[in-house]
């Protein structure tokens, strides 16, 4: 397990501390956009995702040229937009933590991109310059946050559609456009994806559950709509039960120091009208003790080949507590996020955060509460080694343990592959 955080230092904007803790300064380059935003064309395919995007928060707001993101630091006191013009943006606002969760980061890097090329005028190359101009950009926004696989998986994936469209193209057009319809798929793609986890996820727990006629779920961090395109992962599991008329109750932690929970999942629980709890963090244990917990559900921003996971720090203490008090506790993230290169959670890249965010309040952007000259570590992330985690639920089903108590991630999907 390696800690990052060798960013570019000339593309790190500095934010002025708050005067008051609700509020927090927009980006410099950003321009902000409150309340409902001015419809624009779009591609036909994205106008089934009409009524997803009625129902629920959107992190994320995109048609052809035009792409916004929630400020989730303003969350839940504020709903503020900012309007995302080029990759450098796009970079600034996952950096930032203005858009957060793997899902979405990789959803915001790869519509900033497509949002950029849509006005760009005057390109001098050929196609192959083209694919070369679009590979470049992708991998300077997948060093906005190492840790997410799906950043990655994405530009890879990417970059493989617009090298094959430069070899047919006759023009730069042709790979552009390739590019942006890419990208828009993946967007729709995301929200399938995410209810299909969802879907999984409610039915599975409900089997291994059946002495219970209603569950109650502890999450951790932010899962949801405003960590992905639309439903969520590991909160969409919650949605699920809800709707299934299984749900007694959803706890959620605050997950310091950024907050997530408190801010986001809290909002998005009361949004939904899903019964829920707020607890602090350093509350989970005991109330797992108490027996009114009967399954941890959690997100993944990177899952490795043997089933080690790095989620938002704080998880790998939730499954410590969850595996000695008998708790079954579950992973629920998509198939992007599952990266068969690294063998152990050994190999994956921790991000580490800047020391504001536990000196001062608001997740760093509040006033200083502790003390001047204090060492701190910040971890954004740790891993939870595969044998606290009962099972990883994915839009393709649940992954479970073979005989001898691992998982078979690659079977699963090279099995999942080969029946596509």
């Amino acid at each position: 397990m390696y800690l990052r955080s060798d960013y570019p230092k000339e593309l790190s904007i500095e934010l002025d501390t708050c005067k008051q803790p609700a509020y927090i300064p927009p980006f410099p380059l950003f321009r902000s956009i409150i309340g409902e935003s001015r419809p624009l064309p779009s591609s036909p395919r994205l106008q089934s995702m009409g009524s997803q995007a009625d129902s629920s928060l959107q992190s994320i707001r995109y048609h052809r040229g035009s792409l916004q993101l929630l400020d989730q630091r303003k969350l839940p006191l504020d709903t503020v937009y900012l309007e995302i013009r080029d990759a450098v943006e796009g970079w600034e606002a996952i950096r930032e933590m203005v858009v957060r969760g793997a899902p979405a980061i990789a959803i915001a890097a790869a519509l900033s991109l497509a949002v950029e090329i849509s006005k760009l005028e005057g390109f001098s190359g050929t196609p192959a310059d083209a694919a070369s101009f679009l590979k470049n950009k992708l991998e300077y926004l997948v060093s906005s946050r190492p840790t997410a696989v799906n950043l990655s998986d994405a530009a890879i994936k990417l970059t493989e559609i617009v090298m094959n469209s430069a070899a047919t193209a006759t023009d730069v057009n042709q790979v552009f456009q390739a590019y942006i319809e890419a990208a828009e798929v993946m967007l729709e793609d995301d929200v399938a994806s995410n209810k299909a986890i969802g879907s999984y996820g409610s039915s599975f727990i409900q089997n291994q559950r059946k002495d219970l006629k209603k569950l109650s779920v502890l999450t951790h961090c932010n899962t949801g709509s405003l960590a992905t395109a639309g439903y969520g992962t590991a909160l969409g599991v919650i949605r699920a039960l809800h709707a299934d008329g299984v749900l007694e109750s959803a706890y959620c932690t605050e997950t310091r120091p950024f907050n997530q929970g408190s801010r986001l999942t809290a909002f998005e629980l009361v949004h939904e009208k899903i019964p829920a709890t707020l607890i602090a963090d350093s509350a989970a244990a005991a109330l797992i003790k108490t027996g009114r917990v009967h399954a941890v559900i959690v997100g993944a921003d990177r899952v490795a080949a043997n089933g080690d996971t790095a989620n938002k720090i704080g998880t790998y203490s939730l499954a410590l507590s969850a595996k000695h008090h008998g708790v079954l506790f579950y992973v629920a993230a998509p198939l992007t996020s599952v990266d068969l290169s690294l063998s152990s959670g050994d190999e994956i890249v921790i991000e580490e955060r800047p020391a504001k965010e536990l000196l001062n309040t608001h997740g760093g952007l509040g006033e200083q509460v502790a003390a001047s000259g204090i060492s701190v570590w910040n971890p954004a992330f740790d891993v939870t080694p595969a044998n606290l985690i009962s099972g990883i639920i994915t839009e393709k089903g649940v992954i479970t343990k073979t005989g001898n108590d691992l998982f078979d991630i690659k079977g699963f999907v090279h099995k999942t592959m080969s029946s596509n």
